[in-house]
């Protein structure tokens, strides 16, 4: 395992462990599965683990993994304040505790403020006490280093950098986010200052994977260098010295075995010119025919129509990518199979999703686009018949 330091000179894994979305089954987290996971990759090297105190099971499965285990000491756990839903430092304190009380530990060595906005937001949190509230739990050594998760541009990132006096922080970046989001521009502002950078949604919800479009699979097959897109997605990031550490949401032994191995063998600077020219022709055949950048990160959700926006997105991006038929079967499966329809068409443009999406996307005329796609008199009549089938 390949590892870079922190602000502290402490030795980061480049790969470390997204604890969002652990293996599951139909009762809830699949724990022996996920305990086989985390101590693959812990036995390997990884010691670095995310997660946040609204990822559902994910500190407490954590914390009953490391304790079983006795590992708690060759890990560093990061989580996360839900500072939107705070109004008081009490707040903070009673989700911090509780927070402990899952992980079944006194203390974490960072404490992110979870998707932290604007300088508007973190003034806020500091009016009501917060920056005090860190720097005694700093003291304490209940809190090791202070940070932010962070979706948005750049330009509002760079003034949070600023804001205050970080430890450490997180930003959604991939080649396709190179210049939206924080993007290279705030990758590295962050690390001139000092400021080790965590780096999420390195295969932009599984898209730079499972959703390639055919031209770019085989400019990856064709090219000398033999490597999965997955791996050419991590090599990009960790070719540049300011990433400190990749997250992967690892749910199979077999791909916690390849992140490592990718991990292992990477090094700052070894892409070549000609890697490069592979990545841009990559982007290209992407984003030609991709109608909407939804991520599926789910932060417009709940929409209170019930509109699935992320689903309907990725139907609609499917349809233009791969093919149409089977995003208007993703569609069908998406809005129609459920009890309550969850269509673009229940959309009354009130705008709440926009005022939450890190990506920015115009979701109100995106979703009217997937509309006229879609809902038309096929869907009309599948929508009547699909149901009568699903009873048999």
């Amino acid at each position: 395992m390949e590892y870079r330091l922190d602000k502290y000179g402490n030795k980061i894994s480049v790969l470390g462990y997204g604890c969002m979305r652990f293996s599951q089954k139909i009762t809830g987290t699949d724990v022996k599965k996920t305990n086989r996971e985390i101590m693959t990759a812990i036995k390997a090297g990884v010691n670095y683990f995310d997660t946040a105190y609204i990822y559902p099971g994910s500190e407490k499965t954590l914390g009953l993994i490391l304790q079983k285990n006795k590992v708690r000491d060759k890990v560093r756990i990061t989580t996360k304040l839900p500072h939107y839903l705070i109004k008081s430092v009490a707040d903070a304190e009673r989700m911090f505790q509780e927070e402990l009380k899952r992980l079944r530990t006194d203390h974490v060595e960072c404490y992110l403020m979870h998707m932290l906005t604007d300088v508007k937001t973190w003034e806020r949190l500091c009016s009501i006490g917060i920056d005090k509230w860190i720097a005694e739990k700093k003291k304490k050594g209940q809190i090791e280093q202070i940070g932010f998760s962070y979706h948005g541009n750049s330009d509002m990132f760079i003034q949070l950098v600023d804001a205050y006096d970080w430890d450490v922080c997180q930003i959604q970046y991939n080649y396709l986010d190179e210049h939206s989001q924080a993007g290279v521009r705030g990758l590295k502002y962050a690390a001139s200052k000092g400021i080790p950078v965590v780096i999420m949604e390195p295969l932009r919800g599984g898209r730079l994977v499972n959703k390639l479009p055919k031209k770019a699979l085989k400019m990856f097959d064709k090219y000398p260098v033999k490597r999965s897109p997955a791996e050419w997605a991590f090599r990009w990031l960790w070719n540049q010295p300011e990433v400190t550490c990749v997250l992967s949401g690892m749910n199979s032994v077999a791909m916690v075995k390849e992140n490592v191995a990718s991990a292992s063998a990477s090094r700052v600077g070894e892409f070549t010119k000609r890697d490069f020219r592979l990545i841009d022709y990559v982007k290209n055949a992407i984003n030609k025919n991709m109608k909407v950048g939804c991520t599926g990160c789910r932060y417009c959700m709940p929409c209170p129509r019930g509109v699935d926006v992320p689903g309907i997105f990725a139907a609609y991006n499917r349809a233009h990518t791969e093919s149409w038929f089977w995003g208007f079967v993703d569609y069908m499966i998406c809005t129609s199979l459920r009890k309550d329809s969850c269509a673009a068409e229940n959309c009354i443009g009130c705008g709440k999703c926009e005022r939450h999406c890190p990506q920015g996307i115009k979701i109100r005329e995106e979703l009217q686009n997937a509309r006229k796609e879609f809902e038309g008199p096929l869907y009309k009549i599948a929508k009547k018949i699909v149901p009568i089938f699903m009873k048999f």
